[in-house]
């Protein structure tokens, strides 16, 4: 795998739960691989009006029912496969060629909604995660983790599947072995045999990919994706975007705003990508916001022995029962093996939100007693790994998003290299890290790197970081705003992944930008809950 998407959003335990019967999570993830309702609607051509139609049957497929009060509705339009700009005017589907991706919409409208002002466009990020399935949950309400009344009275929610994603002309290369394999392997391989035997996996599955894709690969980067946003903004009627986006949805977002700074009206960054950070500086970005999240999470376990039955020592717990499964895994229903690599993103699926900690823990405790179900269940819902071993397309995007914008290719012996000097500095996370790198090694095809500047002309841009966030650690904040020029700071000192709408602070400042455009005070912090 490539670098971690830190990129798959959450959502609060109260709709988590709600959705658990229809959706095998881990009890906080944002369910992201729930089935996905498909729709017999022809694309709208570039340029013209999309047909809108009722679809009751995606939060049904996805949750059970939709939410009290909405209405949903959903379109698709046809963009163009080529823009037309950057490296991937090499690619055959070149502009002019007539050839286009379908990009799925969805649009949830509260029958209570009065001085109405436009859309907001939400993106959950990954690059993989579907807005689709989004925008869905948030139509939830505060009472289940979405978003404020005081937002869904005044604006249409709007999801959207990015080009490859989901519904959208979704890319799928990896086979289900392979994708199992990658997550199940050694997350810290010391022999040059196991090395190069991860190599070979990552080789194996670039060469699927390219061979499947050719030279379409270069056409699923960001800024082809971000020059769809403005499809996707004309498409609901807005002249200008009021948008949403988590983790890597925060990159989409910035990079619109350099292509198109006179059409926003009001964006939210939450859980910023730095988009200056090429593939080394951001692995080792991410090595370093795991290991502090994990350090939180340890300091966490011994203070709360009762709630922690892995206290006073957790990372003792955890290394030991990685170290064991490499040579011992134990093994679960059907024979499968909790290998070194599952126990691993289980760990990393738990860090996400704080209310994570506690699962762990229990996961943990429970595979000391031979039981692996827990820590099945956390993996699996970060992997989007279903009960019967498939996979949905997340990481197949994933992957070909994050190569195809990737310019800085490491050669092998680099990554060998940094696999141990991370482990040094960043005992559980930095070796894991270094070799996701190994993914976008071994990807084949041109890149097509996004921009990197200053959004002139565009109004002040929101962008919100937490201190305790593991996938977008917190230093990227400030660097995403300051190469935007008129990006302003919002900071949250909690745990987890993003931060709105979870406390009063950063909710009430980020409503008040949305549909107000009162942008907060320069420097606010808003409290841990």
């Amino acid at each position: 795998m490539t670098r971690l998407p830190d990129r798959t959003r959450r959502i609060r335990p109260t709709l988590a739960a709600f959705v658990a019967a229809v959706v095998l999570t881990a009890g906080c993830t944002l369910p992201v691989f729930a089935p996905r309702a498909e729709t017999d609607l022809e694309a709208a051509p570039p340029g013209s009006s999309p047909t809108w139609r009722a679809c009751p049957e995606v939060p049904n497929q996805l949750v059970g029912r939709g939410a009290a009060d909405m209405r949903y509705e959903c379109t698709r339009i046809a963009v163009p496969r080529n823009w037309g700009t950057g490296a991937a005017t090499g690619a055959t589907a070149g502009p002019g060629t007539g050839e286009t991706f379908e990009i799925a919409l969805i649009r949830a409208r509260s029958t209570k909604q009065r001085d109405r002002i436009g859309s907001l466009v939400v993106n959950p990020g990954g690059p993989g995660a579907s807005g689709v399935d989004t925008a869905v949950y948030l139509s939830f309400g505060p009472s289940f983790g979405g978003l404020p009344t005081a937002v869904t009275d005044r604006f249409d929610i709007v999801g959207f599947d990015p080009r490859g994603v989901a519904r959208s002309s979704p890319v799928k290369c990896i086979p289900d072995a392979d994708l199992d394999a990658s997550f199940g392997y050694d997350p810290d391989p010391r022999s040059q045999s196991s090395f190069d035997g991860f190599v070979d996996l990552n080789r194996r599955i670039g060469q699927g990919c390219g061979a499947k894709y050719g030279d379409q690969l270069p056409l699923y980067g960001t800024e082809q994706a971000a020059r769809d946003m403005d499809a996707v903004r004309a498409a609901v009627g807005d002249d200008k975007l009021t948008y949403l986006g988590y983790s890597y949805g925060t990159l989409l977002g910035a990079t619109y705003a350099q292509l198109y700074p006179q059409r926003v009206r009001a964006l939210v960054l939450d859980g910023a990508v730095d988009p200056r950070q090429k593939l080394i500086a951001g692995s080792e970005s991410q090595a370093k916001g795991f290991e502090r999240a994990f350090g939180n999470f340890t300091r966490w376990c011994a203070a709360n022995a009762g709630r922690c039955p892995i206290a006073p020592d957790a990372r003792g717990a955890i290394t030991a029962e990685i170290d064991k499964a490499r040579v011992f895994p134990v093994r679960g229903q059907g024979g499968r093996e909790a290998t070194a690599g599952w126990i691993f993103y289980a760990v990393i699926s738990s860090l996400y939100t704080e209310e994570g900690w506690r699962e762990l823990a229990g996961a943990i405790d429970e595979l000391q007693g031979g039981d692996p179900d827990g820590v099945f269940a956390l993996a699996d819902a970060y992997a989007g790994r279903e009960d019967d071993g498939h996979f949905s397309n997340l990481f197949d995007a994933n992957l070909a998003v994050n190569c195809a914008d990737e310019t800085e290719k490491p050669t092998r012996a680099q990554v060998r290299s940094l696999q141990s000097q991370w482990r040094e500095k960043y005992p559980l996370f930095g070796a894991a890290l270094a070799m996701g790198m190994l993914g976008c090694v071994e990807w084949p095809g041109e890149r097509d790197p996004y921009p990197t500047g200053p959004a002139v002309g565009a109004p002040p841009i929101l962008v919100v970081g937490t201190t305790g966030d593991p996938a977008t650690p917190y230093e990227q904040t400030p660097a995403l705003a300051s190469m935007l020029g008129v990006g302003r700071v919002l900071t949250w000192e909690g745990e987890g992944h993003t931060a709105y709408p979870q406390t009063p602070c950063v909710t009430s400042a980020v409503d008040a930008y949305l549909i107000s455009l009162t942008v907060p005070p320069e420097g606010l912090r808003c409290p841990a809950r």
